[in-house]
């Protein structure tokens, strides 16, 4: 185990280092995925496989129509561009958990967590992703109305679709990385409640704020025209970054619970 973790580190720090310098990760978010990557591998190499390869397809995901998608969303969402530690942890924090408990005691259940966590990471970066490029204009999954794009609880055909195909993605992997087809479809499941756990607290109770020379409701602390926003409804303290990891706990805890 202590060379398997040794060989993850040097894994995960590549990875990182490759993402740090095509600007996907801050330092933080580079020395944050290093950790959750060496946790991973340390687990065994199927942790590894499976959390790069997710990592793989959502910074390809991320890149692609980047400009558009950030001149699209940049007057709403709080951070954009280069992932950060916390965004890292956020989605990563569950899966690394799980990776550590695998070590201490291994059971079918910390694979479903760390799978179902993951599923519901992927879910909901697809259909960000996907939807904010090609869903067109979304609606509130909570109230149904329209809101701009990159608003969070806002949901479009094409984004469902994607977040169902991402949930899907990570149930294969762990399929064909040795889960049983029961976990598997645990994991599947989990994924796409936790994305539409994402949705609606994005939409209900996550933190929103206002600025008042552009008149626009913004996650920006301070807005692109740079003034200073004021909270105006949600929970100060429930950012997208919290609730990211709430809706990604979830879908693991969901998909362990099944695979009891």
């Amino acid at each position: 185990m202590i060379a398997r973790a040794l060989a993850g580190l040097l894994l995960a720090a590549l990875v990182s280092f490759l993402a740090r310098t095509a600007r996907s990760l801050t330092v933080g978010g580079a020395i944050a995925a290093t950790l959750v990557g060496t946790t991973a591998v340390a687990a065994g190499w199927d942790w590894g496989a499976l959390l790069i390869l997710y990592f793989a397809t959502s910074t390809a995901l991320s890149r692609l129509g980047r400009s558009l998608k950030e001149q699209r969303t940049a007057p709403i969402v709080a951070k954009g561009g280069e992932r950060d530690a916390v965004q890292v942890l956020a989605n990563g924090a569950t899966f690394a958990g799980a990776a550590i408990a695998m070590l201490i005691r291994p059971d079918a259940r910390w694979i479903a967590l760390g799978a179902g966590s993951l599923a519901a990471a992927a879910a909901d970066t697809w259909a960000t992703e996907i939807g904010t490029l090609y869903g067109g204009e979304p609606r509130s999954i909570f109230s149904g109305r329209r809101v701009p794009t990159g608003t969070s609880g806002g949901i479009t055909p094409i984004g469902t679709l994607a977040a169902v195909s991402g949930a899907m993605f990570i149930a294969i992997l762990a399929k064909l990385l040795g889960a049983t087809p029961a976990v598997a479809r645990h994991v599947a499941l989990g994924g796409v409640v936790g994305a539409l756990l994402d949705s609606v607290l994005g939409a209900s109770v996550q933190a929103r704020r206002w600025c008042d020379v552009c008149g626009r409701e913004t996650e920006r602390m301070t807005h692109d025209c740079g003034t200073t926003t004021r909270h105006i409804r949600g929970w100060r303290w429930l950012d997208n970054d919290l609730v990211n990891f709430l809706s990604n706990a979830a879908g693991g805890l969901l998909a362990a619970l099944l695979s009891r």
